[in-house]
């Protein structure tokens, strides 16, 4: 096994685990079962807990960044792209994976943790309220829409958690949606 396959496979599964019961509910021992490598290479390549959360919650909100580029930074028009975005299929009962790691109180505490999270969120942020500009509005307008956008995201998760409904999630963002493309639904 080459060392950054190695790596890879302790960083996929602190993902994993981290995004079912959270960075501080998991182990290293429990990284380390469900990565097949062993305790050498875990302390080789993570010398501290610490440098395994950073490493996969980064990973985590890389992989989500990058998947969320794919639709909104298409030549699509603006709305169309937004829309694609929102409306892309998710796993509303698994939650959002960055998302998630805020109701992480191990990770909120850590300022390096909560760094890479608030990049994320405000990386999104930007690229949203640049696609609401494109439409001709005004920066705090642009702004506020994009907040409302990813709170409809966040929240649909929420809701889709809470009542055991995934489609919570796909309501919440067919009346965002909706209401940015001014069609009526029936």
């Amino acid at each position: 096994m080459t060392t950054a396959s190695t790596r890879e496979r302790l960083i996929g599964a602190a993902q994993d685990l981290f995004a079912v019961q959270g960075v501080g509910a998991t182990s290293p021992r429990a990284v380390l079962a469900a990565s097949g490598v062993g305790q050498g290479s875990l302390y080789h390549h993570f010398p501290t807990k610490h440098d395994l959360a950073v490493a996969a919650v980064g990973a985590t909100v890389d992989d989500a960044l990058a998947q969320a580029m794919r639709t909104l930074g298409s030549d699509s028009p603006a709305i169309e792209r937004l829309a694609a975005y929102l409306e892309r299929p998710r796993d509303a009962l698994a939650g959002c994976k960055v998302g998630r790691h805020t109701s992480d109180q191990a990770v909120m505490d850590d300022d390096g943790l909560r760094d890479v999270l608030n990049a994320y969120f405000v990386r999104l942020l930007g690229v949203i309220t640049q696609i609401f500009r494109e439409t001709g509005l005004t920066d705090d307008v642009a702004r506020d829409r994009a907040h409302a956008a990813l709170a409809i995201i966040q929240g649909g998760y929420v809701l889709a958690r809470a009542t055991q409904d995934p489609d919570a999630l796909t309501a919440a963002v067919r009346g965002f949606v909706g209401l940015l493309t001014q069609k009526e639904t029936t």
